[in-house]
């Protein structure tokens, strides 16, 4: 993410921001998400995305005020989101389909790996839990609204189908979140 992605986010009102820790083509260094931070609508949360970090890498970013909530991404314990929580960060834990279990974790989400790009069959995901859910997968505006019609997700993650060419365009930014928010 970059300063001009953030700015099409506050534009759009998105109701989060991601800061990816976690390796790939996004990740950030901290000192980099604490510009971004600077940058984002002070009502927008930003969510770090992490997997299988140290725990103190991730209460590092949290307590700097880089983040707002804790992504994990990866195979991380209960025992790693009783420590965050002790800590009072609000956490999500990642699943992917057909390994959804209990977890004191604040949100659920489901999506199909670590950024892979894969879609998830909505129409085959039921999911029962009284915490928010979060779904996420290669959603974009094409296949947004039969994702939450199957799924009545709390909130929908996009990274991927809010690109063009690799890198977040804030026109599909824009058109995807009012579609979301008007469902």
């Amino acid at each position: 993410m970059k300063v001009e992605d953030v700015q099409a986010v506050n534009q759009a009102q998105a109701d989060y921001a991601g800061f990816i820790f976690a390796p790939g083509r996004h990740q950030l260094s901290l000192k980099q998400a604490l510009k971004l931070r600077q940058h984002l609508d002070s009502h927008i949360p930003s969510v770090g995305v992490f997997m299988d970090a140290p725990l103190e890498e991730m209460l590092q970013a949290f307590d700097s005020g880089a983040i707002s909530l804790i992504q994990l991404h990866g195979n991380e314990s209960e025992g790693a989101i009783k420590a965050l929580h002790a800590k009072h960060v609000p956490v999500i834990k990642v699943f992917k389909p057909n390994t959804i279990r209990k977890t004191s974790a604040d949100f659920i989400m489901i999506d199909s790996g670590a950024g892979n790009g894969k879609l998830i069959d909505w129409q085959k995901i039921t999911v029962k839990t009284n915490k928010p859910l979060i779904i996420a997968s290669s959603i974009d505006s094409r296949n947004v609204q039969i994702a939450i019609k199957q799924v009545k997700p709390t909130i929908v993650d996009l990274s991927r189908g809010v690109e063009t060419d690799g890198k977040k365009d804030p026109q599909k930014i824009s058109q995807i979140v009012n579609l979301v928010h008007s469902i």
